[in-house]
């Protein structure tokens, strides 16, 4: 324990992994450059700690503090304390859950590197396949002969995984996320522009389930979906069209792959084409006479991964 280190001052650059929490910018560039991402509350710190991120710091309010006793004597790093209007005045809101970690974040995995690992992606105490920083990739190849043991049916594999393609609200990275995780999905899959799931939105919206999930970011969009393929996966694109495939008739074995599309326009029409089925929920006949023909990407993604759920698996 480095020991609790009271601060008076908001501008001390000791609180700097804190400071203007609100700037999506700033904190959106900075983070990931240092290594490090942002967990709030009680709750969330806990989750992330027994997922085995380490904690750089804790920032506390003096009316918090008893209640984080044991992470604040377990905490590696300083423990700020620090009053409310001066945590305020460092984060650019009223932090109301009253406790702030900075974590550190760990490598990804490529997306070939987790299609074709064994089950360590869900080890909490592992660092293959959680975090994202300047270490991105250097989790390192996957052993020689596991994809070919991955696409033969290997129990425990990645089978059923979610593709977002460009999502770049924050809180619906974080909600699919926790969709994804409670439903059963293995992994997600980002494109390059999506947002970042440990951005400090993403992980409250999530509840953590951030952490109980492995994931990747493709490096190349163009070429994405063919390396997934490849990896013996049948590609799904959801989309509002009524005349795709419902997706209570699938009947698919094997791998599955979820495309997600962004939050206005849903799939690009690159990645539409590229997939083996579009497949849609059937939306209520009164309804789409009233105009409402689709669904918020999170609700579609729950009910989504419902559907994958069913689905056998070998």
């Amino acid at each position: 324990m480095a020991g609790i280190v009271v601060v008076d001052d908001p501008s001390d650059p000791r609180l700097a992994d804190y400071t203007r929490l609100t700037d999506v910018r700033l904190r959106t560039a900075l983070e990931p450059a240092h290594g490090l991402f942002v967990a709030e509350g009680d709750k969330v710190i806990r989750r992330a700690v027994a997922a085995g991120y380490q904690v750089r710091s804790i920032l506390v309010t003096r009316d918090k503090l008893a209640g984080l006793a044991d992470l604040a004597s377990a905490c590696p790093g300083p423990v700020y304390l620090v009053s409310n209007q001066a945590a305020e005045q460092v984060t650019g809101y009223r932090v109301h859950r009253g406790a702030l970690a900075s974590m550190a974040r760990r490598a990804l995995p490529t997306v070939t590197g987790l299609l074709s690992r064994a089950p360590l992606a869900r080890d909490p105490s592992g660092g293959l396949l959680a975090g994202e920083g300047p270490g991105a990739g250097a989790a390192g190849p996957a052993p020689v002969g596991t994809a070919r043991q991955a696409r033969g049916g290997q129990p425990g594999w990645p089978r059923r995984i979610v593709i977002l393609e460009d999502l770049v609200d924050h809180g619906n990275v974080g909600g699919i996320f926790r969709c994804a995780a409670a439903l059963g999905v293995d992994a997600v899959i980002l494109s390059p522009r999506c947002a970042d799931p440990l951005y400090r939105r993403a992980v409250k919206v999530s509840m953590g389930a951030v952490f109980a999930i492995p994931y990747a970011r493709m490096s190349d969009w163009r070429g994405g979906l063919a390396e997934i393929r490849s990896a013996g996966f049948t590609l799904l694109a959801l989309t509002p069209d009524q005349s795709a495939v419902p997706l209570d008739k699938l009947a698919p074995a094997g791998r599955v792959a979820l495309l997600l599309g962004t939050e206005g326009d849903g799939l690009s029409s690159r990645w539409l084409t590229e997939a083996d089925a579009a497949v849609c929920i059937p939306m209520n006949a009164h309804a789409m006479t009233m105009g409402v023909d689709s669904l918020n990407v999170v609700a579609a993604a729950a009910i989504a991964c419902h559907e994958l759920a069913r689905l056998p698996r070998c």
